[in-house]
């Protein structure tokens, strides 16, 4: 692809490193952005620089939050003895979005992924067995995607805490096999929610 200016070659080239874009979208949007008022790009500039200046994780569940404790956490409607297990911000926006679960969240920041060299030290889990063992927490949901390193992270964190007196359950497999949970339409969400299984009953079924 020749390009005429080497700013405009620059600004498609950032743009294209974004997951999703190639260089030509890339390029619809950079000309996209010419051709608006320059304060729509000083916009959405400074959105990006005080994005990555000053947002922050939740201390307790390690959702993207602007304080050092999410809504989600500080609500004291939310059930805070149950707690949802998911692989990032997007499971916790998709599940809140069916409006069926009032509990709390843990957010580990990805899955175990040996082929991707992401190890259990790499995620936060210890900040899960460490409140699992304050003995506040009666159930713990698993709800990361059914693929085999959702599996392998379940049942690692499984093993970790199976000598504690918690309920372990996994939501019900409406989900897909291989589906990510943002993908899923918010009734057939909702729905694996509410049926969750207890997770020993899912190892022996597997």
């Amino acid at each position: 692809m020749d390009f005429s200016s080497k700013l405009l070659e620059n600004a498609v080239y950032e743009m294209s490193q974004l997951p999703g874009i190639g260089k030509r979208t890339a390029l619809r949007l950079v000309l996209h952005l010419l051709k608006r008022p320059e304060t729509q790009s000083e916009q959405l500039s400074d959105a990006i620089l005080k994005l990555r200046s000053t947002v922050r994780y939740c201390e307790n569940c390690h959702n993207i939050s602007d304080t050092p404790i999410c809504e989600i956490c500080a609500n004291p409607k939310r059930d805070a003895t149950l707690v949802c297990v998911v692989e990032d911000i997007r499971d916790v926006m998709a599940i809140e979005n069916t409006g069926q679960f009032r509990g709390l969240y843990h957010v580990l920041g990805g899955k175990i992924s040996p082929m991707e060299g992401i190890g259990p030290q790499d995620l936060n889990i210890t900040s899960l067995i460490t409140k699992m063992k304050q003995g506040k927490i009666k159930e713990l949901i698993f709800a990361l995607s059914s693929t085999m390193e959702g599996d392998t992270t379940n049942f690692y964190i499984y093993r970790q805490i199976e000598n504690l007196e918690v309920r372990t359950s996994t939501i019900a497999r409406g989900i897909a096999v291989g589906d990510e949970l943002e993908y899923a339409d918010e009734v057939t969400l909702g729905r694996s929610i509410l049926n969750r299984v207890p997770f020993e009953g899912s190892l022996k079924s597997d």
